[in-house]
């Protein structure tokens, strides 16, 4: 903080001039600035030990992290994965409707940017059971990939799990 006293009268002035970075704002008397910090508190689970090398390893471990086969609405997850694509965390990111799950970019980065991830591979679950990539899939994969590109995160793969079978956004072409 800065301000002297007034010299006048000893008294401190009832605004003071608090510097901010390279900018100089003024707040009133009293007035508090909210600090606020983040931790990460690192588990060991099974799935810190995998490597991700194609949509079948990403397609196993969400299935058996997430349990889709019991889920009747989509559910929509990320796994972060390290610079030789061995697993840092899995998360869910959103659960939606039957028919559709609202992500937005900021929900998914946010754990990425916290593990420190190179690289990001998502995926989701259809409930019908049928794999095949929907028009708002690939538009979500797409925009997802240009987070991910402002920020320095590979997005990898986008794989949508069916009942018997996944579908990869990447093999597909659609990324």
């Amino acid at each position: 903080l800065k301000g002297p006293k007034d010299r006048g009268t000893g008294q401190v002035p009832k605004e003071r001039e608090r510097v901010m970075g390279k900018s100089r704002k003024r707040y009133p008397e009293g007035l508090t600035v909210q600090h606020v910090s983040t931790y990460l508190v690192r588990e060991a689970t099974a799935a810190s030990a995998e490597t991700i090398t194609d949509d079948r390893d990403a397609a196993h471990l969400f299935r058996e992290a997430f349990d889709f086969d019991h889920s009747d609405r989509e559910v929509f997850v990320a796994a972060a994965l390290n610079t030789k694509n061995r697993v840092l965390g899995v998360w869910q990111v959103s659960v939606g409707s039957l028919n559709a799950s609202i992500v937005h970019p900021r929900e998914l980065f946010r754990q990425a940017v916290m593990l420190a991830a190179a690289s990001v591979v998502v995926g989701h679950n259809h409930p019908s059971g049928d794999p095949t990539p929907s028009g708002a899939d690939i538009q979500l994969t797409r925009r997802l990939v240009k987070a991910g590109d402002v920020l320095g995160i590979e997005v990898l793969d986008h794989v949508v799990v069916g009942d018997t079978s996944h579908a990869s956004l990447r093999d597909l072409g659609l990324m």
